[in-house]
């Protein structure tokens, strides 16, 4: 089935977002890859499956892993307040679709034979909840993420993947240890605000987005961002150098060219091809 636009990215944001001319010199129309249409919803539901599968399997190549810590969590498309997310004790490197877990918004398991992270329900549930326009989430204790949110400060819009969280992050500026209480999920979310990310102080980083492939893209690119700024802070206290910051007018230029969902969508597909490749599918079963 080919790829078509849905009502999850408006005409105007696939328009304006992808950033390729859409036809040939010789008026030949491009086939632009979009999110797809499915024929059901039960179609739609393993599509999601499968690339929340696929999205723990690409977190542990990038040494997102920790122990039982992080988790990515995606709405189920027809039980609208359930949503699916990994086994406690499962390494993300191992996880098949077979193997998810589907809870409903009270945490109690629906589908699946193992226990969730109380920390993944205080901190996803309350997310699903207060936005009902994001259908995943992503948290892991990321090296890069946690070393930066040690400052409890937002991202300096320096350069130009950094403009990807323009006015579109925010930053948790408590730690209450690991998070069980729903309360605390709630904060969580009033820092979020309308946005894509959070930094936790003291914790790592959370992303969102209106599908899971989005989400998770945007997690790996605020930990490489994360980490652009790490070196140069550290450059800049070595050196004497001054940072140059990129003018408002024209970052909010370019966030509208590189931080709309459709973008978060489309980037996350080499990495699903690449594992699909090397894998052999198996994270499908």
């Amino acid at each position: 089935m080919a790829p078509v636009a849905t009502e999850l990215f408006g005409e105007n944001e696939v328009n304006r977002g992808l950033g390729a001319k859409g036809k040939t010199t010789t008026g030949a129309q491009l086939e632009i890859r979009l999110y797809p249409k499915f024929e059901s919803l039960e179609e739609e539901r393993l599509y999601r499956k499968q690339h929340l599968a696929a999205a723990y399997r690409i977190f542990a190549n990038r040494g997102f892993d920790e122990g039982i810590a992080g988790h990515i969590s995606v709405r189920d498309p027809i039980l609208t307040d359930h949503f699916w997310l990994n086994p406690l004790s499962q390494h993300f490197a191992t996880i098949k679709v077979s193997d998810l877990i589907l809870v409903n918004e009270d945490g109690d398991i629906v589908i699946g034979n193992q226990p969730i992270n109380a920390a993944a329900f205080a901190i996803h549930s309350e997310i699903h909840k207060a936005r009902p326009d994001i259908h995943a989430a992503c948290h892991a204790h990321s090296v890069y993420g946690k070393a930066f949110s040690v400052f409890g400060r937002e991202l300096d819009m320096i350069t130009q993947d950094s403009l990807r969280f323009y006015k579109s992050h925010g930053v948790y500026e408590q730690f209450g240890g690991v998070v069980l209480d729903r309360e605390e999920g709630r904060r969580i979310v009033s820092a979020l605000g309308d946005g894509k990310a959070v930094i936790l102080q003291n914790h790592g980083l959370l992303t969102v987005g209106q599908s899971v492939d989005e989400a998770a893209f945007w997690f790996m690119s605020l930990d490489k961002t994360c980490h652009a700024q790490l070196l140069v802070d550290a450059a800049c206290a070595g050196s004497g150098y001054q940072k140059k910051f990129i003018e408002d007018a024209e970052a909010s230029y370019t966030y509208e060219q590189v931080g709309g969902h459709e973008k978060g969508w489309l980037a996350f597909q080499g990495y699903y091809e690449e594992l699909l490749m090397k894998s052999g599918g198996d994270f499908l079963a």
